[in-house]
């Protein structure tokens, strides 16, 4: 049964985007409320317990709902559940293993850039999108401490994060809806997938016997 979660995975990230190609409202709300909770049963088959990035799916979840509804209000509260998923993957990776302090460096950069140039056009949203986006750097950063696909996975949600947030300052990029859940559909599994390989590769090491 592990496998087939992973395809149901694809299944349900096919037909959210192709939901957001077409604009069809019924097509995401039957997709993209599935898309975390997939990985979740997936997680959940090797893990078999409730951890930190458990954790996380299940704000993301949360997130993502709240998100599929108009308005400035649902969009804080989706953004405030997708901050608890933050913390909860910052967490479970600093737990985890130690990032290099270039990775650090790098993130606190690109979230300095990144509100620097956002700063002038978020309005109300800047002390929101500063928090939230701290906490994302922080994640992605973290991420690099487990493993490659971890990493990865921080860096297209921090890519997915950044299209929205170009998007609340009032610039449409060609095709962002498509970025956006594109970025963060393999954000989701490579976190989730290189989370599971990470505690597998763990397992498999042998112990050292003292001489």
């Amino acid at each position: 049964m592990r496998r087939p979660w992973l395809a149901l995975f694809g299944l349900v990230a096919a037909v959210e985007l192709v939901a957001v190609a077409v604009d069809s409202t019924v097509l995401q709300w039957l997709a993209k409320p599935l898309l975390a909770p997939v990985l979740l049963a997936y997680l959940l088959t090797h893990r078999r317990r409730v951890d930190a990035v458990a954790a996380g799916l299940v704000a993301a979840t949360a997130g993502d709902v709240a998100l599929l509804v108009p308005g400035r209000t649902a969009f804080l509260v989706g953004m405030g559940f997708f901050l608890l998923a933050q913390l909860a993957f910052l967490a479970g990776f600093t737990r985890r293993g130690r990032a290099p302090a270039v990775a650090w460096a790098g993130y606190l950069l690109a979230w300095a850039a990144g509100n620097a140039l956002l700063w002038g056009a978020l309005g109300p949203l800047r002390l929101p999108v500063l928090g939230y986006s701290l906490a994302l750097c922080l994640m992605a950063a973290a991420a690099a401490g487990v493993s490659a696909r971890v990493a990865a996975g921080g860096a297209f949600f921090l890519v997915s994060d950044l299209l929205i947030g170009v998007g609340a300052a009032g610039t449409e990029l060609p095709g962002a809806g498509l970025l956006v859940m594109g970025t963060y559909c393999a954000a989701l599994l490579l976190i989730t997938t290189g989370w599971v390989a990470a505690h597998a590769d763990a397992a498999r090491e042998p112990e050292l016997v003292p001489a």
